[in-house]
């Protein structure tokens, strides 16, 4: 009895709640980071001039004395997300079975108990191991090439790098995890709750089903239209996308140190 009250008197901890709520803050702008980010790919599929205006504008290319804006920004931004990604997974691991015995505990429960919420965190878990491969090397192209987001580059890598089956993977993981998740701290930490809980749990069920849906259309339908810009582009893997803005007036408007960067003009749209 003396042992159990020295050690009930003893402070507990505080660092597992703020882990804690780290996790969910980190996660919380991933997660609103993919939704935003998945829009700006999709705009591919209003055709090529809207991407590039998008990307252009998100560069703030309307500062650029060139148009071409500051490939720097997209280095910032991806740096900042690499931390957020970074740190959500680590703090993400203290809860993943750490070996295949803990692991197939974690299966069979989920299959003996058939409980939908346990379900949803067995897949955040599984679409997160994968993610931290497949989203380790979609981040480390864009640090290695910032400047090439662009309709032809960015199709380039689909087609001519055969990257589209790790973007596919990649965006499957993506929606299921975000948007899980989001629905996860909406519960988590009573958002959205309003008076009826289970009412409001119902309705917080059929958004996220529709936001998954909606978004993996919007990727798949991306992913086509690089596919499609792509093949068509093979020949010319690497010529950057200029609109109607003929490769001869860029050139003069060009400094002279980037004069030796091919482009391409296209004059079909």
């Amino acid at each position: 009895m003396e042992s159990y009250t020295i050690e009930s008197n003893k402070k507990k901890s505080r660092l597992p709640a703020r882990l804690d709520f780290a996790q969910s803050a980190t996660g919380l702008i991933l997660g609103l980071f993919i939704w935003m980010h998945l829009l700006f790919d999709g705009s591919i599929i209003f055709g090529k001039k809207v991407f590039s205006f998008v990307t252009g504008t998100l560069e703030l290319s309307f500062l650029s004395d060139t148009g071409h804006g500051y490939p720097i920004i997209v280095f910032f931004a991806v740096t900042v997300i690499s931390i957020l990604f970074i740190t959500h997974a680590l703090l993400g691991m203290r809860k993943f079975p750490n070996s295949y015995k803990q692991h197939r505990i974690m299966a069979d429960q989920v299959i003996i108990t058939d409980h939908m919420e346990t379900k949803l965190w067995y897949v955040q878990a599984i679409t997160g191991f994968i993610m931290f491969f497949a989203g380790s090397v979609h981040l480390y192209t864009m640090f290695a090439n910032p400047g090439s987001v662009d309709p032809y580059l960015s199709a380039d890598r689909v087609v001519s790098g055969n990257m589209w089956l790790l973007y596919l993977v990649l965006l499957v993981c993506v929606v299921l995890h975000a948007n899980i998740g989001l629905y996860r701290l909406c519960l988590k930490w009573g958002w959205f709750s309003g008076k009826d809980a289970k009412k409001s749990r119902l309705k917080l069920q059929m958004l996220r089903n529709r936001i998954i849906i909606f978004y993996l259309a919007i990727g798949v339908l991306g992913i086509l239209a690089f596919t499609i810009i792509g093949m068509g582009h093979r020949d010319k893997a690497g010529e950057r996308y200029l609109g109607q803005v003929t490769s001869v007036e860029m050139l003069v408007e060009m400094p002279q140190g980037l004069a030796q960067t091919p482009y391409i003009a296209d004059s079909n749209e």
